[in-house]
């Protein structure tokens, strides 16, 4: 069959073309001035296009749109929109610098709007926050993604409570999202090779603010049907469709940049999934500048930086040697390489033929720049990975930590950002990055703060009702119980809140634990309680479904359906109610196995107090004033025992501190105490956690020296590049002869504080020079394990040479008391590295 293809676009009058731009740009997400646009345009339409502002353009009448053409007042608010928006595209930003050379952001899902489908969960709302963040602050930064024809799945729960998933298609021309041209007005595509198939993929742009994110579809006419199905579903299909999927984001993303004349000159690597594209940026090198693997490899690592997410190791992307020898073997001949140290570059250990390749490998060895996710989860990551650096103490592990941060704007609802607003002044919105802004919450009455937060509990009630009713309506429920959803929860109701993804390790069951206490709890007349739980089970996970399914057969059994809820489909819809309008956010993972975790945060700046175990972002954040801590950090190896414990510690929370405090009200029926607590979380975790912190740490540690290498490296034709990787050829050949002789010092069996300590080193550094090595003095405090711990680094100095053996010296102060030792080690020197903690290229006395 053939078929003509055309887009038909809505006809707007000339007084309502802005509210296109608008509507195309996902600055409208994080700018509720610019909803209600839409909202006002046609409210049932609004609903029906599911808060789509493209596809409502298309659905409103043009009767409708003739008549808001019409309307001052609506013109009026249009043009006050617009001009904001301009404002902000052209606004003075945080960075002021060049934008040349780009800093490239690559994941697998961004949560940008419920417009654009194509997240999942945490990744995904993180990378969208991150974009948006970016856009604030005017970063020289794109990102990369995949448009997903199918995104995520839609949860129902059948009338059993058992999750089941739909896939609705996504309309890409009816989504904010446009396709990218040439210079014809042709699409612009790139094609990457997959084991001898080629992948022609489109590019569309998806406009956030001042920022650009693009995304890569494979889903055209040029592609058979399983090449176009790799940008079928997020997280869909077999390994096979995901290493498909991992190329073309890592090394299609990297050739689409270029196509559209961007220089990638970093690369941020959000997980792993993108890490392939290291392969594509030394292709490119040795390609165009004729580098060996090497040169080209030490030329990109110091642009590179990577972030992993996962506290677990099997929650680490691998794949098999069969599958990587598919798609790779041919790639050996394009890096100059052998198969063998191919596949070394993704194994903890080279030389075990057994191991599989690993993605997060793959991005340790590649990047000067590694981080986990939260303060614990950076230590969590040291342990977990520090096999690739053998011998090297924990706390030098070259994996650090930036906190996850949230989107203010997105996530706190419009009624707290208007009285937000109304305190902070201008300078909330228009410098985003100064954070001390949130020092002001305690000039806004207690009054005030109270009665916003329960107009968002009152909505967050009207909306739980709405969604219980259409489930029951869509599951064949009888009218009675359709009926009782209008009675469901109470709007003055102590509200706790639990959303999340439902894996086992999140424990979304533990207030279930004890029936007769939680039935006391929420049954009780005078002080009643109340839960809402949302969130999806990965779709073939049975445990997490069972979760599910227990908690709506627990309200059913005890009817108790009135006080415990389930909300469907958890998306960015139901978490903007449920982080605004409960009282308490609950979280009880099993720690270390939160990374960061954002949920409590976005809760935390709307004045929801936090109730949650010790891991993630809330082990550094949490403190008396803005929430409660579950237990005090302890690790389990008894599940049972652990549940058990944590189960009865939170019970015995809600029972005598968090119910007793929320209802302790005054003659003027308002919490004072509690009132005290939301102004203090909102103003340290508005602080703390804020995206904005997050992304200056992000240029700060990462982005400008990343940038700055860059431009130091491609000096001089990569003349640095070449030097380090000759150096670290010598280095190889040299470094097994390398040996520390003696150590010898004035140590005697007890010192005083303030003696001095002299200690001197004989090497023998056989073909190597003094300036190439950092000869060093650990010193610290012994362990009872017989380790030095808590250690202080000193260089020593070469004072004495014969021949290739050197004597090296240190003179320091005895500065801390206690059982003290000192060893010898050597590491590389050398002016361009970022770091001397390279794999395999240390050695202790």
């Amino acid at each position: 069959m053939k078929i003509a293809t055309y887009t038909v676009k809505p006809k707007l009058p000339n007084s309502l073309k802005p509210l296109e731009e608008i509507a195309r740009n996902l600055w409208l997400s994080w700018n509720f001035d610019a909803v209600q646009l839409f909202i006002r345009l046609d409210y049932d339409v609004w609903l029906q296009s599911q808060q789509n502002p493209v596809r409502a353009l298309g659905m409103v009448s043009q009767d409708r749109l003739a008549q808001a053409a019409k309307d001052d007042s609506y013109l009026a608010a249009l043009n006050e929109v617009y001009d904001r928006f301009l404002k902000y595209k052209k606004g003075e930003t945080w960075y002021k610098g060049p934008r040349k050379d780009m800093v490239a952001y690559f994941s697998m899902e961004y949560g940008m709007d419920v417009s654009l489908p194509i997240y999942s969960g945490g990744l995904g709302i993180l990378s969208g926050d991150h974009m948006k963040t970016s856009s604030d602050m005017g970063l020289p930064l794109v990102g990369i993604g995949l448009l997903y024809r199918q995104g995520y799945f839609t949860q129902v729960l059948n009338a059993d409570g058992f999750q089941q998933e739909s896939y609705p298609e996504n309309d890409w021309y009816n989504m904010p999202v446009e396709r990218k041209t040439d210079k014809n007005g042709d699409p612009l595509k790139i094609s990457v090779d997959l084991a001898g198939k080629i992948a022609i993929a489109q590019i569309w742009e998806v406009k956030v603010g001042r920022s650009s994110l693009y995304l890569l579809d494979t889903n055209i006419d040029e592609n058979a049907g399983e090449i176009r199905n790799i940008t079928a579903a997020l997280y869909g299909g077999d390994k096979e469709t995901r290493i498909q999927q991992e190329i073309l984001l890592g090394i299609g993303g990297i050739r689409a940049l270029r196509a559209m004349g961007i220089n990638p000159a970093a690369t941020h690597m959000n997980e792993g999934h993108s890490a392939f594209l290291v392969f594509e940026r030394i292709r490119e090198l040795i390609h165009e500048k004729g580098f060996t693997f090497e040169e080209a490899k030490e030329a990109v690592w110091p642009t590179n930086i990577f972030t992993t997410h996962t506290p677990v190791p099997a929650g680490n992307e691998r794949f098999e040697i069969s599958l990587i020898e598919k798609y790779f073997h041919v790639w050996t001949g394009v890096l100059g390489v052998s198969w063998n140290d191919f596949l070394g570059l993704g194994r903890i250990n080279p030389g075990d033929d057994r191991e599989t390749f690993c993605m997060t490998v793959l991005a340790l060895k590649m990047a000067a720049y590694a981080n986990g996710v939260a303060k614990l989860h950076g230590l969590v990551s040291r342990e977990m990975w520090k096999g690739l650096w053998p011998h090297l103490p924990l706390e030098e592990i070259p994996i650090g930590h930036v906190t996850n941060g949230v989107h203010p704007r997105t996530w706190v609802s419009n009624n707290m950002i208007e009285l937000l607003d109304r305190y902070f002044g201008l300078h909330f919105e228009e410098e985003p990055t100064d954070l001390a802004v949130w020092e002001r919450m305690n000039r806004i009455s207690d009054e005030e703060l109270w009665r916003t937060h329960e107009r968002r509990r009152e909505r967050l009630v009207a909306f739980a009702r709405d969604r219980i009713r259409q489930r029951y309506a869509r599951t064949g429920a009888v009218e009675r119980q359709i009926q009782e959803a209008e009675d469901a929860l109470s709007p003055y109701a102590l509200t706790l809140a639990f959303a999340r993804r439902f894996a086992t390790y999140k424990r979304g069951n533990l207030l279930l634990r004890d029936p007769e206490r939680l039935l006391r709890l929420v049954r009780d007349s005078e002080r009643p309680v109340q839960l809402i739980f949302a969130g999806k089970a990965h779709p073939m996970d049975m445990p997490g479904k069972d979760l599910i399914r227990d908690i709506i057969h627990f309200a059913e059994k005890y009817d108790v359906t009135s006080r415990i809820v389930f909300i469907e489909n958890y998306d960015m819809t139901v978490a903007r109610y449920l982080t605004s309008g409960a009282d308490v956010w609950l979280n009880t993972p099993r720690r270390p196995m939160e990374a960061s975790g954002t949920s409590g945060m976005k809760a935390a700046m709307n004045g929801v107090l936090n109730c949650s175990i010790l891991d993630g972002w809330w082990d550094e954040a949490y403190n008396p004033d803005v929430g409660w801590a579950i237990g005090q950090g302890e690790q389990y190896t008894d599940t049972k025992l652990q549940d058990d414990i944590e189960s009865k510690a939170l019970y015995d929370l809600l029972e005598r501190d968090i119910i007793p405090l929320f209802y302790q009200r005054g003659r003027d029926g308002l919490p004072r105490e509690w009132i005290r607590r939301m102004k203090a979380s909102m103003r340290e975790i508005g602080q703390s956690m804020s995206s904005h912190r997050m992304l200056m740490d992000y240029s700060n540690l990462f982005y400008f020296p990343a940038l700055k290498n860059y431009r130091r490296i491609t000096k001089d034709d990569y003349a640095e590049s070449k030097a380090l990787a000759g150096y670290f050829a010598k280095l190889r050949q040299s470094w097994d002869s390398l040996r520390i002789l003696s150590i010898e010092s004035n140590a005697k069996p007890v010192m005083q504080r303030g003696d001095s300590l002299t200690v001197t080193a004989s090497i023998d550094l056989g073909s190597l020079a003094p300036e190439e090595l950092m000869v060093e003095l650990y010193q610290g405090a012994m362990s009872n394990q017989g380790y030095i711990e808590q250690a202080h680094r000193t260089e020593m100095k070469v004072i004495n040479q014969e021949a290739h053996i050197y004597q090296y010296q240190v003179r320091i102060e005895c500065a801390d008391t206690g059982f003290q030792g000192h060893t010898v080690r050597i590491l590389p020197k050398h002016e361009a590295l970022v770091h001397p903690y390279r794999s395999g290229f240390l050695k202790w006395a």
